[in-house]
Parts: C-alpha cells; structure tokens; sequence
C-alpha cells in the first residue's frame, strides 16, 4: 500500500466547500482519472476510472461522512483497492483547507499508478488544484447532501437542506 496526502486552500466557506466536493458526480469535471461516477444510494456509488484506453469500474461505501468535516471510504471487491479520506478545516469565513488522504495499492490502475514514483503524488495533487479552481468558479456548491453516515450506515433524522443556487418552482 502506498499512501499519499495533499491539501489545497480553496477560497470558498467551509459548507461550499464540503457540499461541493461530496456531489461525486462532479468529479470527472475536476479529476483526471474519473470518468463516471453514479451515485446509488447515499452511501454506494459506482466510479469508472481509467487512463487511456485502459477502463476500471468500483464501488465506493462511505464509511463515515460528517457535514463540514470529513468523508472516509473504502472500494468494495477484491484484493486491494483505493481508499481515504478528506478532510475539511475552515481558515476563514471564505476559505477552507481541503486534506486529502489516499491509499494505493492491489493489481489495478491505482496500483499501478502508485507504483511508479512520484506519479501519483503529482496526479492528485493537480486533481485538488482543479477541485480548488472548479470550487471558486462555480462560487456556491451545485447541491449538497448534508446527512452523516457512520459504519456505513446512513444516521437517522432529517439531514439538514443543502442550499442551492438553482430555484426550485412549486409543483402542482
């Protein structure tokens, strides 16, 4: 297993910043690897990875997500696979600390890319530049789900609403 740790200041409030980044299927816009990410529960999502012609599917459980604080998860399946953390820390009222922490490893495309030095260290990094310049442009986060989720089981009550900038019309 290899592990590498990054962070980003992004100038957006903590709440963006955090609503913004769990919208996982967003992350192709921003991250290099990812091509799709379909989220199947609050707590399962489907990700597509690759680099080149070469394709990866996976499923990703969040083992524990905290609104503004942190996400931690695990890819299901076989042998071993991706997995970490990000954590949210406000610096002040409009910029936040983005730490990212990733575990590498098994016979796969993030094995590989962990194997050869430097790679991988370089790859997320630009990924989180990219969250940093996507976050900032888009100045409030698209959605957000603000439940908590521990062990891998989504908590009970009401998850606080996300703001939105798009409106939403009465239906009737």
């Amino acid at each position: 297993m290899k592990t590498i740790e990054n962070t980003v200041a992004v100038s957006v409030p903590l709440r963006t910043a955090y609503d913004q980044w769990t919208q996982f299927e967003t992350f192709p816009r921003f991250m290099s690897g990812v091509k799709r990410v379909r989220q199947q529960t609050c707590s399962v999502s489907v990700w597509v990875v690759g680099a080149g012609p070469l394709r990866q599917e996976f499923t990703v459980e969040i083992l524990e997500q905290a609104p503004d604080s942190h996400v931690v998860w695990r890819t299901l399946g076989r042998g071993d696979l991706p997995r970490g953390e990000v954590r949210f820390r406000a610096l002040a009222e409009d910029s936040t600390e983005v730490g990212l922490l990733v575990e590498l490893g098994g016979r796969n495309l993030a094995g590989a890319l962990g194997a050869v030095p430097g790679v991988a260290e370089r790859v997320l990094g630009r990924d989180l530049i990219r969250f940093k310049y996507f976050a900032e442009g888009l100045g409030e986060a698209t959605a957000g789900w603000r439940g908590t989720i521990r062990g891998g089981h989504v908590q009970p009550g009401m998850p606080e609403e996300a703001k939105s900038p798009t409106p939403t019309w009465p239906m009737g």
